[in-house]
């Protein structure tokens, strides 16, 4: 059972002193019997539970704590159909009991009866804007219904709140994933065969690492619309992260042609110079154009640095280096490129602990790989065992 519906029903069972509707002579009756409901639930005979409360029911049916104690003992058994029925009534008599809207929208959900679970789930979350269980079964729920716009509303709220919560990302990022899938499918129905449709189609296929796949569908885009600014880039992109330099250089070229201050063009024809082993020259004239237009470009600062240090400009690769460690002081290159400026300099001492700032870092990175891994295992298996 999912995490959140165990809380929930923990804290479900609500005390008849406090709630007990007028009652006369049959207040000790439904007492007694309340009483040995909870005694039966705490030794773990749920059957005998729902019996008591189905007894008080009988003697007192208008008593809403009662059909609010039961539907929860019905839920837990894994009898939603009997649950929602239960808490329907009680819902009925007492609209205010907030846990039971939750609860009722919950098994209306485990029972694949979407539509019908939105209503108390909103009522639930409405009335309770920190329920996380409620908010994340809503999403599920809108989700399920198509709705991705406000299952994604609903998320990002309780990202606010908890930015930690791994399941919560999780699930927004699948859901950004539909709305990607759903944006795309629009635009192929508008025109499948547009420059705009092709690019982003790369897009989704980037973000999941395909950069054959993206780089088909660039291709296809080029030639649609080859004066487009920024297509020619895209495709250089595709090409530079499969280290396909020749294929890269070319397009960012093209893309100078269409749009001489793309910063990030010149960065990369200077980064695919230095990946080739070519002039340092070459290399720091593309760094210096990139860094006139866009002077925080942190991985132009790095590749002219590394252009320097080539040129044994020392003292101006250990400037480039420092800035860039300002902007990025936990990516362990820099530190490893400042270890190499240092001791070009002959300054040992700050080239060691550099070089043990880099071992560091290095290490924490792949560790946090390893858990970011771990984590999205953790998430899906949460996911699948809602």
């Amino acid at each position: 059972m999912h995490r959140f519906t165990i809380a929930i029903i923990a804290v479900l069972a609500l005390s008849f002193p406090a709630l007990l509707e007028a009652q006369t002579e049959s207040d000790g009756r439904v007492q007694q019997l309340y009483a040995e409901a909870k005694d039966a639930q705490a030794s773990g005979n749920v059957t005998a539970a729902i019996g008591k409360y189905e007894e008080i029911l009988r003697i007192a049916p208008k008593l809403s704590a009662a059909y609010n104690n039961l539907g929860a003992l019905y839920f837990r058994q894994n009898e939603y159909s009997k649950a929602a029925r239960v808490l329907q009534q009680g819902l009925k008599i007492n609209p205010s009991m907030t846990t039971a809207s939750a609860l009722l929208g919950i098994s209306r959900y485990q029972m694949g009866e979407y539509a019908e679970a939105r209503q108390p789930l909103e009522t639930a979350l409405k009335a309770n804007p920190r329920d996380t269980n409620a908010a994340v079964f809503l999403a599920n729920d809108l989700t399920q219904l198509g709705d991705f716009d406000s299952a994604a509303n609903t998320l990002r709220q309780v990202a606010r709140r908890e930015p930690k919560n791994q399941q919560i990302q999780y699930m927004l990022a699948k859901i950004y994933m539909r709305l990607s899938e759903q944006a795309l499918a629009k635009m192929k129905a508008i025109d499948p065969d547009s420059a705009l449709s092709h690019a982003l189609s790369a897009e989704v296929m980037e973000s999941m690492n395909n950069y054959d796949g993206a780089a088909a569908e660039l291709k296809k885009a080029v030639a649609i619309a080859p004066r487009e600014p920024g297509m020619h880039y895209k495709l250089g992109d595709a090409y530079w992260n499969l280290e396909q330099w020749p294929a890269a250089a070319e397009q960012f070229q093209a893309e100078l042609s269409v749009d001489p201050r793309n910063c990030s063009a010149h960065w990369k024809l200077g980064d695919i110079v230095l990946q080739q082993n070519g002039s340092a020259e070459d290399a720091l004239a593309d760094e210096n154009k990139a860094l006139e237009t866009c002077p925080a470009l942190a991985g132009a600062q790095v590749d002219r640095g590394k252009a320097l240090l080539k040129l044994h400009r020392n003292d101006e690769a250990l400037q480039d280096f420092e800035k860039a460690e300002k902007t990025q002081p936990s990516d362990p290159q820099i530190h490893f490129l400042l270890a190499q400026a240092f001791r070009s300099l002959g300054r040992a001492q700050e080239a060691k602990a550099e070089m043990q700032l880099f071992s560091k870092l290095g290490q924490q990175a792949r560790a946090a790989t390893a858990q970011q891994a771990q984590d999205v295992v953790n998430a899906t298996t949460k996911s699948k065992a809602q």
